[in-house]
């Protein structure tokens, strides 16, 4: 057996191998073998202790002080804090926007269907000129973007009214319509007209559903002038 192969012995029970040598070899030989086998065992207990030593330095470098790391992990977990509440708020910012522009219960989906239906009605065509755009209100940038309307409650039920202009090549009008809210929390129209801007004022009404609507109350179904009257104090 050569010293070679017997070199994991040696790491592990140097001094056994060197008795057992002892016994087997000649003083000149054992002598060679002898420092073969402290060189062995030497190394080998020097690459133990290197191993131990990076295993400490694995545990912990961090030598800081305790208050100094729970500071640094407080800052850490403020910012955390403010990155979620950063995303939470952006969340519903777009969830809003989101509503505005898709929902069919939507002031802008309202307003463009109502625009919709003015500008492709023949009588509207024919009075004012195709083709045919919208606008709002007049705001302080001058930008005519703004759409009036409101909303009230009358006897658990929801109702928006809204007014826009329309104008063609001839002529302008002013639109009107009013939405109640149904069962199924959808709104439909009451009544939807164009009032023309022009004498002798010609009101041409496209839909009006109040004598069905209103059918089951007791009292009697608003006039289209008393609600052109109640129109502008809803607005204020």
């Amino acid at each position: 057996m050569s010293l070679l192969t017997l070199r994991p012995l040696v790491a592990k029970q140097p001094n056994y191998l060197i008795n057992l040598l002892r016994s087997r070899l000649s003083p000149k030989t054992l002598s060679t073998s002898q420092v073969l086998l402290r060189y062995y065992a030497d190394k080998s207990h020097t690459q133990q202790s290197l191993s131990k030593s990076e295993e400490r330095t694995d545990i912990s470098t961090d030598v800081r002080p305790l208050g100094e790391r729970v500071k640094e992990n407080t800052k850490t977990a403020s910012y955390m804090g403010v990155i979620v509440l950063g995303i939470g708020v952006t969340g519903i910012m777009f969830y809003a926007i989101f509503r505005e522009l898709f929902s069919s219960n939507s002031p802008q989906n309202i307003y463009s269907e109502a625009l919709d239906r003015c500008a492709n009605d023949p009588r509207v065509q024919d009075s004012l000129g195709a083709p045919i755009k919208g606008f709002g209100e007049e705001t302080r940038r001058r930008r005519r973007t703004h759409v009036a309307h409101s909303t009230y409650e009358k006897n658990g039920i929801l109702y928006l009214r809204m007014q826009f202009y329309i104008q063609g090549i001839r002529n302008k009008g002013t639109v009107h319509l009013e939405m109640k809210q149904n069962n199924s929390g959808k709104f439909e129209y009451r009544y939807l007209f164009v009032q023309l801007d022009y004498y002798p004022h010609t009101t041409i009404i496209l839909e009006d559903n109040r004598l069905q609507q209103d059918s089951h109350l007791s009292s009697q179904p608003s006039s289209l002038s008393s609600d052109l009257s109640s129109y502008g104090s809803l607005l204020k």
